[in-house]
């Protein structure tokens, strides 16, 4: 059990090397500066879409909107729809590149990221930027997500270097008891909300977990009152000040890392298997999941 999604999880450093290498392709289809978009994907691929949209208009090229595919407005004037899907078969993106289409002379530019060439997403979209090294054989998504948003990463100018770096490292960090937790929170700030919704996200698919993820700021207006002792708080990236300190009054763990996000969601998605194969389940074949959400009549 669980031998495809380890693997994945492992190959991650080397599948984001190659994803940079797609640089110059992509920089020719991707949104360019001072262009208006919506980000939009379904499961993984919004959360990924979030990180996206998040740090591109913390860099200031342009107003950028991060939707799930079926409730993405597609009126607003936007300059081009980006859909990321892991299949290019997922009914709701193509549902929303064939609204888009129908727009005719008024309809955005779209482009897809995909890890499946020759997929309906990609005969759909304008332009497309095929992943497939970062496929997968396990239903829940690893490599392939972080792979698109290594990609993104790097056409907003990030020097993926250290961020390879630290998922290698990531991939060598003791867990240190963690599976034997009881409930996991995730927190982040600007695109690792993103990441912190993908990490519960992975332990609620893989191990039938309860997790949760909330914007860190939020925390404290709510969720903190679930903490106590057996109970985790992991934030991405840099916690606000005295964060910490509350969490650890309630008894709970906090969990932070001096590692890149991403490198970090890479732990997070070893502790979601870990977790799996203490409660005896097979994180490569999760309960009422497939690869693709594909609907009748989509």
């Amino acid at each position: 059990m669980t031998e495809h999604v380890r693997a994945e999880i492992a190959s991650q450093p080397a599948c984001w090397v190659r994803a940079a290498d797609l640089l110059d392709d992509a920089r020719r289809v991707l949104p360019a500066p001072g262009e208006r978009i919506a980000v939009v994907g379904c499961g993984t691929s919004w959360f990924v879409a979030m990180a996206y949209a998040a740090l591109r208009e913390q860099a200031g090229l342009g107003e950028t909107d991060a939707f799930p595919a079926s409730e993405t407005p597609i009126g607003r004037g936007y300059d081009a729809v980006v859909a990321i899907t892991r299949s290019g078969t997922t009914t709701e993106v193509l549902g929303l590149l064939a609204a888009v289409a129908s727009a005719g002379a008024r309809a955005p530019r779209t482009v897809v990221l995909t890890a499946s060439a020759g997929s309906p997403a990609v005969d759909a979209a304008g332009e497309a930027v095929v992943l497939d090294f970062a496929d997968e054989r396990a239903v829940v998504q690893t490599r392939s997500a972080t792979s698109v948003l290594a990609l993104l990463r790097a056409h907003l100018g990030h020097d993926l270097g250290p961020v390879v770096a630290d998922a290698e490292k990531a991939l060598a960090e003791p867990l240190d008891g963690l599976t034997d937790i009881e409930q996991a929170t995730f927190v982040g700030r600007g695109w690792t909300v993103g990441l912190a919704h993908e990490a519960a996200l992975k332990l609620r698919e893989s191990a039938q977990f309860w997790a949760e993820a909330y914007p860190a700021m939020d925390y404290r207006h709510g969720p903190i009152s679930i903490a106590e002792p057996g109970r985790l708080v992991w934030s991405f990236g840099p916690p606000p000040a005295g964060l910490a300190d509350d969490v650890e009054a309630t008894g709970a763990t906090f969990v932070t890392s001096e590692l890149d996000p991403l490198a970090q969601l890479v732990m997070a998605q070893r502790l979601a298997v870990g977790l799996a194969e203490a409660r005896g389940l097979d994180a490569d074949q999760p309960r009422h999941l497939t690869r693709s959400v594909v609907l009748p009549g989509g």
